[in-house]
C-alpha cells in the first residue's frame, strides 16, 4: 500500500509522533492506522500526548562541560512530575542529551522550530541541483522532501541519530527512557551551547516571538 503524506499527517495528529516515525510505522503496518498506532506505542513514540490534560511541566537542567571548558551545554528536559524528574534514570537522560548536543551541535530542538525561510532556502538549493535534469516536477518535489528529511536529521536535535547509537534517534532514545518506564510524557524544551567565544541559545520559536526576536537573533 502507498503511504501518502495525508496518511502520515493523520497518524502524526493522532499520536504526536515524528513524521518519519509515523511513516515507518505505517509502512510496517501496511497502512493500517490502528496497527501503526500500536507499533508507535510499543516503541514509546506515540506521545501518549494526546492524553488529555497532561503536560510535561516539570523537569531538570542537564549540563556537560567538555574540552577543558571550551564547550559547555545546558539543556532543559521536561517531564510530568517532580518524582520522575528526580529519578536517576531521568537525570542520566538529561546528561546524555547534553553530551550529545556538545558532540552533534544541533541548530534546533525539533523540526517545527525550523523557520520557514530556512526551509525555503534549503528547498531552493536542492531544486537547483536538478536544473536541466529533465526530471518531472513531481519527481523533483519528492526528492526535495527526502533531502529535507536528511537536513532535519542534521539540524534538529530530536531527529538526530544518537552519537552513542546511530541507529536510534534522540526522540527514540527519550521514549524508552521515560515514556515506557514511567508512562510519562517527556520533552526537550530548549538548550544553550557555548563553544569557545560563541554562545548559541536554542529556544522554541514561540518563546522568541514572545521576546520580540526573530529565530535568527
Amino acid at each position: 500500500m502507498t503511504i501518502t503524506a495525508a496518511l502520515v499527517k493523520q497518524l502524526r495528529d493522532k499520536t504526536g509522533a515524528g513524521m518519519m516515525d509515523c511513516k515507518a510505522a505505517l509502512s510496517e503496518a501496511d497502512g493500517d492506522m490502528d496497527k501503526a498506532v500500536e507499533i508507535l506505542r510499543k516503541k514509546g513514540l506515540a506521545s501518549a500526548a494526546k492524553r488529555s490534560g497532561r503536560a510535561a511541566k516539570d523537569g531538570v537542567i542537564g549540563h556537560y562541560i567538555h574540552m577543558g571548558g571550551k564547550v559547555g551545554v545546558l539543556v532543559e528536559v521536561n517531564c510530568e512530575t517532580d518524582f520522575v524528574a528526580r529519578t536517576g534514570d531521568f537525570q542520566a537522560l538529561a546528561r546524555e542529551l547534553a553530551m550529545h548536543i556538545a558532540a552533534a551541535d544541533p541548530k534546533f530542538v525539533k523540526r517545527e522550530d525550523v523557520p520557514a525561510g530556512v526551509l525555503d532556502k534549503e528547498r531552493e538549493i536542492y531544486r537547483a541541483q536538478f536544473e536541466g535534469s529533465g526530471k518531472q516536477a513531481s519527481v523533483i518535489d519528492k526528492i526535495v522532501e527526502g533531502k529535507l528529511d536528511s537536513y532535519y536529521a542534521q539540524a534538529c536535535l530530536l531527529d538526530q541519530p544518537s552519537v552513542r547509537d546511530p541507529n536510534v534517534s534522540i526522540k527514540q532514545m527519550i521514549g524508552p527512557a521515560v515514556t515506557r518506564r514511567y508512562n510519562h510524557l517527556a520533552d526537550v524544551f530548549r538548550f544553550l551551547c557555548h563553544r569557545a567565544r560563541t554562545v548559541r541559545a536554542v529556544l522554541p520559536s514561540h518563546s522568541l516571538e514572545a521576546l520580540g526576536r526573530s529565530p535568527h537573533g
